[in-house]
């Protein structure tokens, strides 16, 4: 199954320029996409193996790989 979670939240606005200009040079990707590769790729840093079980950790795994590979080169 593949639901979707909206999230709003406030970010830098240093950030967002940062975010404005990549999305501009990157067609391939949209907000979505980079906040989603983003919070999959800090989750699959940040938590260690004892805090993560085996089964989340693969699904993190999955959405950043998959959410790289359906977009266009970085």
């Amino acid at each position: 199954m593949n639901t979707s979670v909206s999230i709003l939240a406030e970010i830098p606005e240093i950030l967002h320029q940062s975010l404005q200009q990549y999305l501009e040079t990157h067609p391939g990707w949209d907000q979505d996409g980079v906040f989603t590769a983003a919070l999959s790729f800090f989750l699959l840093n940040c938590q260690s193996s004892e805090r993560m079980n085996f089964e989340d950790q693969n699904s993190c795994a999955k959405v950043y790989l998959e959410t790289l590979f359906q977009r266009s080169e970085c």
